[in-house]
This record gives C-alpha cells, structure tokens and sequence, in this order.
C-alpha cells in the first residue's frame, strides 16, 4: 500500500512539473507570437503608406465599401444574434470570420440571426424606449441599410446582424438589449471544420453524411458529401451582380418592390392607428389583414406559435413565456424558471406546444430546453446536452420527439420519454432554425453557412442539401416544410426567400444535389428572420427586419401585400393551424395576432 501512495504521489509530481513546463512553453510562444505580429504590422504600416480614398483602385475602394455596409454577424456569444437584426445595428450574435468581398455585401455564412442583439434593440430592431439587451457589435460593421417604407417612430433602437467571426468556444453574448440577445449565443464554427465530425450523442450521433441510428447505440462511419452537382432552376439563380439586378427587376415587374407608402395610390393602401397594409398593384386582389389583438410584452419578443388546435399562441421573451387565449387575447400563464443559474438576460428564443396541447417546450440563452406542463405551470423534463444557446425547437407531429437546434453546430433530436437525444447532427457552423416534416420522417435545418439540409430521422442519412449555387448567398435563419411535406421554405439574410422541391431519393444517402430552387422571392428590403406556410399551402409568409410582413403566392412568386404593424423588425411568424389567423413577434416588445381572409 505504502508502495502504491509513494507512485502515486511521484506521479503527481510529475505531472506538476509537466504542467509548468507546458504552461512556460505556451507564454513563451504567445509572447514571441505577439512580438513577430508586431513587428510585421510596423513593417506594413511603413511600407504601404496610408492613400486617401480617391487614390485607391476601383476594386480596392469595392472592398472598403463592402467592408462599411456589411451588417453585424452572429458570432458565439449569446444574445449579439438577435440584437442586430431587430435594431438595425451589429449585434453580439454568434459572429463568424467576415466572408471574402462579393459583388453583393454578404452578411456572413456564420452569422447568427440578427434580431438577437443589435444598436436598435434587441433582435435588431428598435427598442421603442425601451432599453434592450444588445450583444457587442461587430467591429467595422455599420448599420444595415433601413427600409425606404414608412416606418413608424422608434426609440434607441439598436440590433446587429450576427457577423462571421468565430469567437472563443465558450464565449457567449449577452444581449444588450431585450431584443438583441436573442440569437447571440449561436457561434458559427470555423469554416475549416470538417462537416463530417459527428457529436456523440447519447444514442447515436450523425453528421452530414453519417449515417446514426435513432434507436440503435453503434454509430456508422462518416462518409462525405460529395461535390454537389448544379441543377437546373426556374429561378434565375444570382451568381453575380448581373444575376440579382435580374432578380430585382423581375421583382419589379411582379409588383413586389413598393415605394413609399405617401406614394402609393390611396385605392392601394389602408392606414389604421399603428400599422398600414400597402397592396399590390400589379396583382390581383386576394386577400386582406386585420388587427384582431396586440400583446404587450417587456422586452423583446423572439418568438410566437399556436398550439395546435389554434386556440392558444404562446411567445417567448426574455426570461420568461407566455400563454395567451386566441379569442380574448387575454393572459392564460406565464412561465419562468426563477432557479434558472444565469445572471441578467435570458431570453427564450424558441417555444413549441406539444400536439396535445399539454405542454410548452422552450429553448433558451443557457443551453438548455424546459418542457413545461402547462396545467401546472412546472418543468415536466429538462433536456441538457447543447454547448451553445438554443435558436428554435420543432416538436413531431406525434408528440415523440423535439427537435433543436444550437449554436453549438448541431441538431439534436430528443425523446420524450427518456430526455435523451436518439440522434445527433453535427454540421460546421451554428444551427440557426430546425423544422420537422409533417411525417415526422425527416428533419431540416439552416445554419449560418448559407445551407440548408435534410436528414432522415430515422437513419440519419443526409438526404438532401440545399446551396450553391442556386442556394442562398447569406446565413440562412428559418427553414418551414409546407403542408404536404414535399417543398421546403427558406428565409435568409441575403433578404430572399428561396422556395424547393426536394427530390433525392429518401431511402438513401444524398451523394449529389437534391432539391431544386423552384422559385426565389424578392421584395423584402432587409434581412429575411422568420418564414412559415399557411396550413392550406395556399400563401407563405415572411417577417423582416424591414418590420415588414408579406405573403406571397408560391405559384407566382408574387407579393399581395405587405403589412407594417410593427416598430421593430419582425423576428417570428406564425400561422394558426386552425387558419385564417397569424401572430408576429418583434423587437418593439409587442406580439400580435392578426387575421387574413380572402377579398373578391
């Protein structure tokens, strides 16, 4: 025994000794690092003399100009996301290393939503008075141009697009204003990271084209996704600034680019007390939208969703959800978790109600997903296992599993029996939205490097990736499956919607390009946070940081109106399953219901 504690004890010291040298190793190296970039940076300054703008070259001053209206990017600290979008203003969001210069200022693949933390206020949008938690904006990063739309007056509003600089694993922002904070904790991981590392998860793991058993233990090897094949579109796809001043005029010619709201003729517009509807001219009118109820909340809302049988809408702010009778508008319950270990914000960035309508799934700020029995207002399960902040949740239609996706770069699928993960989707940058098809048989994601994927929850295959270079050219921020589970909708910061057709085969691994972008909506002014289908698949809609809402026929394309019912960007909305409602969450600290209805 006296033999064992002496090796023992000489271990120990062994490994103090080793501990020192290493430690003395790594200062030495940080020093004569900091030393050398030192010196190069003074070597620069003195051999590249400082010219002004006008002597630069045509390309040298693109890049600067690029540089100057880039908007903020989400970076790993946890409320930035959120704050840039809704303020109009870098935000602390999960930020990413900026993109290389393209003809078109690119938000940045690794930017988290902008509505978290922005210089408007939270989630990018105007705080209206109203101070909300922003996240440290991107340096170098303006604000994002504002919307040439009559907006309504607004107060210290500050949000900032995420940005695409890859912060520290465990850093984490807070928002700074309420609206602000909502997506900072996603961190984009680095570009170099290989997309097919898994993340083990309890049960099995998968990554893009890793195939993982949801209920069987043993993961299967990583196979990469081959290069994806370019496939023809209905939609001129913009590879250049050529390509999207295309787009812009056949949004033009569709009507959907509106002027000034003075401008529009006034058969072509309806005004009320704080909020407008502008029409389109040029199509024919369908539909129209009424203001049934308006929420006020205390900070920024993140998110709202209707349970299922569309009788209750629930929303998430900071610190707390909400639960509100559909028919009264009035207060049902507010759940908060007071023991929750966080100082200051913590905002609720995704809530879902399980198809029974018994509980309210909410993901959060500190990484973990709180299912809540709504009866008794108690946390029923508490799910742990995500490294970053939590951006959205999407319950199955059977009521079996959440899906969540993180900042932390993956998809989690949960059971809700056990509150473990049955399957885990790594990917190389942070998970900015999640979405179950309506069989429950396949799970989709967008992520803040531009992509859009499809998996099958059952093998984890990777049956369908949706990017270049017909796929967006920004931080993708909300993916919806329409009704019938056979198209997807994406929203992104590149202020398009991009509707597609999935066609890979689903009983095997994607090794080519699957979907096809049938058609690509332009009209918003401003990044594209929030994107969902009406339950009759008959309009999509979108909500923006332009505080602009518009729903577009999917067969055509085209805008049939767009309403401005809030101060603030426009972070979430949400159709009623029961139809012929919709609720907006936003920046301005106000949630709304609204109804839509056909016009002859």
């Amino acid at each position: 025994m006296q033999q064992i504690k002496q090796t023992v004890m000489e271990l120990e010291l062994n490994h103090r000794k080793m501990k020192e040298r290493y430690e003395e190793e790594i200062l030495r190296l940080k020093r004569e690092i900091e030393t050398r970039a030192t010196q190069q940076q003074q070597q620069q300054q003195q051999q590249q003399p400082s010219q002004p703008p006008h002597q630069l070259l045509p390309q040298q001053q693109q890049n600067i100009i690029q540089n100057e209206q880039q908007p903020p990017s989400l970076g790993r600290s946890g409320s930035g996301v959120f704050g840039g979008i809704m303020a109009g203003q870098p935000g602390s969001l999960p930020q990413q290393a900026p993109p290389p210069p393209q003809s078109i200022p690119p938000q940045g693949a690794n930017s988290f939503p902008p509505y978290q933390n922005g210089p408007n206020g939270p989630n990018g949008y105007p705080t209206n008075g109203a101070a909300v938690p922003i996240p440290p904006p991107q340096q170098h990063q303006p604000q994002p141009p504002q919307s040439s739309l009559p907006q309504p007056p607004t107060t210290n509003s500050t949000a900032a697009v995420p940005t695409s600089t890859a912060p520290a694993a465990n850093a984490r922002s807070t928002p700074s204003n309420s609206t602000n904070g909502l997506h900072a904790s996603l961190s984009p991981s680095s570009k170099k990271r290989s997309e097919a590392s898994s993340t083990p998860g309890p049960t099995s793991t998968a990554t893009n084209g890793q195939q993982a058993g949801i209920k069987t233990a043993p993961s299967a090897t990583a196979t990469p996704v081959p290069a994806q094949a370019t496939t023809a579109s209905s939609t001129p796809v913009p590879t250049s600034q050529s390509d999207m001043n295309q787009l812009q005029q056949q949004a033009l010619a569709l009507g959907n680019i509106f002027p000034e709201f003075d401008k529009v003729a006034p058969e072509f517009k309806k005004q009320k007390d704080d909020w407008f509807v502008m029409y389109n001219e040029l199509a024919p009118r369908r539909l129209d939208v009424e203001l049934v109820h308006s929420l006020e909340h205390h900070s920024v809302v993140c998110c709202v969703r209707f349970s299922a049988d569309g009788k209750y809408v629930a929303t998430g702010c900071n610190r707390s959800a909400q639960i509100y009778d559909v028919e009264t508008g009035q207060l049902v319950c507010k759940l908060q978790d007071d023991s929750a270990e966080r100082e200051g914000d913590l905002y609720i960035r995704s809530v879902c109600f399980s198809p029974d309508g018994k509980y309210l799934a909410t993901g959060a700020e500190d990484k973990q997903i709180r299912v809540w029995d709504i009866k008794t207002r108690q946390i029923r399960y508490l799910f742990q296992g995500h490294d970053q902040d939590i951006y959205s949740l999407d319950f199955s239609r059977n009521g079996k599993h959440i899906a969540s996706g993180s900042g932390d770069r993956t998809v989690r699928m949960w059971d809700m029996e056990t509150g473990k993960p049955v399957l885990t989707l790594s990917i190389a940058d942070g998970v900015t939205t999640v979405a179950i098809s309506p069989d429950g048989k396949y799970v989709a994601a967008g992520s803040l490097d531009k992509t859009v994927r499809v998996w099958d929850t059952s093998t984890g295959f990777l049956v369908e990736r949706l990017d270049a270079p017909d796929g967006h050219k920004d931080s993708v921020y909300s993916v919806a499956f329409t009704p019938d589970g056979k198209d997807l909708v994406s929203g992104s910061l590149d202020k398009t919607i991009k509707y597609w057709e999935l066609q890979s085969p689903r009983n095997i691994q994607a090794t080519h390009k699957g979907g096809i972008c049938a058609r690509t909506f332009v009209g918003h002014k401003d990044f594209v946070l929030s994107v969902a289908s009406t339950p009759d698949g008959q309009w999509i809609l979108s909500g923006s940081k332009d505080r602009g809402v518009q729903f577009w026929d999917p067969r055509t394309s085209q805008v049939q109106l767009t309403l401005q019912g809030h101060k603030n960007s426009v972070i979430s909305v949400a159709p009623s399953p029961a139809g012929g409602l919709f609720a907006t969450g936003s920046g301005d600290c106000k949630a709304r219901i609204w109804k839509y209805f056909p016009v002859s």
